[in-house]
């Protein structure tokens, strides 16, 4: 019975190996293809980071070397050179802000476009407003001011404590003391406030004849 079972059992395997083999000639492919996507993934997303920080690379070094101009004619028209998109436009709008004497409505209008990029993150947008109110000053109505600010202000936005602190200020210019001084006393006692900026809401309300309150 040995040797009939012996070569029962070598044919069963023949078979299965023939068709082993059949299913690699038909669907080899299949995984050959595999490899290759896998392999030709990997590559593509190596080139995709080399690619990118090269960009940033070269997108940090233009800005560095507009930020090393003495001139400050020069190094706005330098920042305004640098090709960006998105977040580095964002950033570079910020940068030509930093420097408002020089030439005040590039500035504005360079905050303006950020501040209206509704494809940007609410940090930049919302500093580029805050940025814009305080270089316009005077020049914007104080109600326009006051209305750009006040979104800025609401619970969970990034500049939240700072958009008091120049709503507060807008109260000093309308001769609204005593709102004034309450509103800085709030913001001294708000948690999220900086100690800077706690110690210039203690020192404001002094100078408007207030006294902060003792904690």
């Amino acid at each position: 019975m040995s040797n009939p079972e012996s070569f029962i059992d070598e044919v069963t395997e023949e078979v299965r190996r023939d068709k082993l083999f059949g299913y690699f000639r038909r669907y080899g492919w299949i995984g050959v293809l595999a490899v290759f996507l896998l392999v030709g993934g990997a590559a593509y997303r190596e080139y995709q980071l080399a690619a990118k920080q090269a960009g940033s690379e070269a997108f940090g070094d233009a800005v560095l070397d507009a930020l090393d101009r003495d001139d400050p004619a020069a190094r706005s028209a330098a920042l305004a050179a640098v090709e960006a998109s998105g977040q580095r436009r964002a950033l570079l709008g910020l940068l030509q802000s930093s420097d408002p004497e020089t030439d005040r409505a590039a500035a504005l209008a360079a905050l303006t476009l950020v501040a209206d990029d509704a494809t940007l993150p609410a940090s930049y947008r919302d500093l580029a407003v805050l940025r814009r109110v305080i270089v316009a000053g005077a020049d914007l109505p104080a109600a326009e001011r006051r209305a750009l600010l006040e979104p800025i202000a609401q619970a969970g936005r990034p500049y939240r404590t700072l958009a008091l602190e120049q709503l507060a200020l807008l109260l000093v210019e309308t001769g609204e003391t005593d709102a004034a001084i309450t509103a800085l006393e709030a913001l001294r006692q708000d948690q999220q406030a900086t100690s800077g900026l706690r110690r210039r809401a203690g020192q404001m309300i002094v100078a408007l004849g207030g006294k902060p309150a003792t904690n």
